[in-house]
């Protein structure tokens, strides 16, 4: 049996994929979450498809002191760190919010795994930190800015691991950065399950296709790519879970076998392809056979026309690259959305 894992934001959207593949991999694990962007029926459905129940405490990552609970009733080896909010507009307009969810919450995090000497770390960053990339691909050596305070939040939280790794050579953090999660579990049991209208693009397309939403905006189709619509590294959740999984790997064979700290090591994790908004519709349509009625409408403030991933460090250290299709992506998010059409609810 491997060790031991606290995944918080494991109920979410790439938590709840995470732990399946966490499992499947001979990882113990237990979920901590507080269930404001997700649901008890996501962990529900992982232990019925892993075979086993998963150990689930409700909470906050702000509160210190049922973190401490957690903490003194396992001996974790490492946290993978999902827990956080994740949409633009909304941090836009609720700053003050994502600053004290996603930045206060991290230190408060980081200062009880402190206590209990627990310093490997898995972060969930985002492609965001590279705010409009200056070449293509994007690698991890390129320079970080954002956009917005979603972006800025998972930023800030990167700064301070660095500063942490600098400060205590015995901290392990990789920060992996994700570009654009996609897709759903083969089974159809567990996939993404907005609140309200979808931010991403995806959830939106299959919400069009079965009929909850009358017809997609596509934000711009006047930029420089291929048809005049954003490209984005599409990337299938489960190939996103497997990259976690591979960064533990990792770490336990770094600090077990090699006995060295790893610091703070950014990781990228994409498909290192860009696939444009028109074409991932049209892929959905062939792939499906569902049609999703679309209209152009005017570019969204801070989008931006192409970012797709270099993910050659994640191949060369982790041994990890994405292995499913646009059109798996589009066939596991629809299979996922036709079973059910009002997500866990």
């Amino acid at each position: 049996m491997k060790s031991k894992i606290l995944v918080t934001g494991g109920a979410g959207y790439i938590g709840s994929h995470t732990c399946i593949a966490l499992h499947q991999a001979g990882y113990a694990i237990v979920v901590y979450d507080n269930l404001s962007n997700s649901s008890r029926e996501a962990i529900n459905r992982v232990s019925h498809l892993i075979g086993t129940p998963i150990e689930f405490v409700k909470g906050d990552i702000r509160d210190a002191k049922a973190l401490r609970q957690v903490f003194d009733a396992h001996q974790f080896f490492g946290v993978i760190h999902f827990a956080g909010l994740k949409a633009v507009g909304e941090s836009v307009a609720k700053p003050l919010l994502y600053y004290n969810n996603n930045v206060s919450g991290t230190i408060t995090l980081l200062e009880v795994m402190a206590e209990y000497d627990v310093k490997n770390l898995v972060f969930s960053s985002s492609a965001t930190v590279y705010g409009d990339p200056e070449t293509l691909p994007i690698d991890e050596t390129a320079p970080r800015s954002c956009t917005n305070p979603y972006g800025q939040s998972k930023l800030t939280v990167e700064h301070i691991l660095e500063d942490l790794a600098v400060s205590d050579a015995s901290w392990n953090l990789i920060p992996l950065r994700y570009f654009n999660p996609v897709g759903a579990h083969p089974s159809g049991q567990i996939g993404e399950d907005p609140n309200d209208i979808p931010n991403n693009l995806m959830p939106y397309i299959s919400q069009v296709a079965v009929g909850k939403l009358e017809k997609l905006s596509i934000f711009g189709n006047d930029y420089p790519t291929v048809d005049g619509t954003g490209v984005r590294d599409f990337i299938h959740v489960t190939d996103l879970a497997a990259g976690h999984v591979a960064a533990l790997n990792y770490l336990q064979q770094q600090v077990k076998v090699e006995q060295s700290a790893v610091g703070f090591l950014p990781i990228n994790l994409g498909t290192g392809t860009g696939t444009s908004v028109l074409e991932l519709v049209n892929a959905f349509t062939d792939t499906t056979g569902q049609p999703v009625p679309y209209q152009f409408v005017a570019r969204r403030a801070g989008d931006i026309a192409s970012c797709y991933a270099s993910a050659d460090k994640a191949k060369v250290l982790l041994g990890w690259q994405a292995k499913l299709s646009v059109a798996e992506m589009c066939a596991d998010t629809w299979r996922w959305q036709s079973m059910n059409p009002n997500g866990y609810k």
